[in-house]
């Protein structure tokens, strides 16, 4: 294995020789190689460490679950680039991006009127016969896919909406061509895997986790988004900071 220092020697003793090989890695891959970089082979760490294959292996596996490397079937394992960082805000994506100094852009997918599902209708307050804007868009930073967006918007409130530049902030755009500003919302948050569409747009393999977001947004009081967000997991986390209730 090429190395720029001398290999740590694994140890016999009171701490796991997995533990010790997991700290050797966390190393490597924070210091000496960059993101989407490749880590050696099971068997060259197994040859310079001395170490079991099930050693080799319960030490990657750790770090995976830890969100430093990541796997990719058929290729091999590779230091993971780092996770977008959000705390949880009313914010659009794009000014969530520009806060953090990168780049936002969008891939348009499609955008027309069709009749929305029930829980939709209900939570935008329309009519059973009424359409709606269906859009859906991907969503990158530094252009690098994070997000695939699933969204709703009411048509009475943003006639001609599909006329409309679509690839930066729709809240901007409501503020700017509707004078509509975004100023509360309701969001759900949970957990799921990309199945083979969803990996596809978002250029992940399949199966790999998804934090979802599903929103519901205002404009003094009016129902105006129902939004719901895929982001990769493995690009993209949440930071909470909580308290007791009184």
């Amino acid at each position: 294995m090429s190395r720029s220092r001398p290999a740590r020697v694994i140890t016999e003793g009171p701490r796991p020789k997995h533990a010790q090989l997991r700290d050797v890695l966390a190393d490597l891959a924070s210091h000496e190689l960059g993101p989407d970089a490749a880590i050696p082979s099971e068997r060259e760490l197994m040859t310079t460490y001395d170490v079991s294959r099930a050693t080799v292996r319960k030490a990657i596996e750790s770090l995976i679950a830890d969100g430093l490397l990541t796997r990719i079937h058929g290729k091999g394992t590779f230091v993971a680039t780092p996770r977008l960082e959000s705390r949880l805000h009313l914010a659009s994506f794009s000014q969530d991006m520009r806060r953090r100094g990168l780049e936002p852009s969008t891939r348009l997918l499609s955008i027309e009127l069709d009749e929305p599902p029930a829980e939709v209708a209900k939570a935008l307050g329309l009519s059973a016969d009424d359409v709606a804007w269906r859009l859906d868009r991907v969503r990158l930073a530094d252009g690098e896919p994070i997000a695939l967006e699933n969204g709703w918007y009411p048509r009475g409130a943003l006639p001609g909406l599909d006329r409309q530049e679509l690839g930066s902030s729709l809240y901007e755009l409501f503020s700017e061509v509707y004078g509509l500003t975004i100023d509360t919302a309701e969001q759900t948050l949970w957990g799921e895997t990309a199945d083979g569409t969803t990996a596809r747009r978002l250029d992940a393999p399949v199966h790999t986790p998804l934090l979802v977001f599903r929103r519901v947004s205002y404009a003094a009081g009016t129902p105006l988004e129902y939004v719901v967000s895929r982001y990769r997991g493995d690009r993209y986390q949440i930071h909470m900071s909580l308290g007791h209730d009184d």
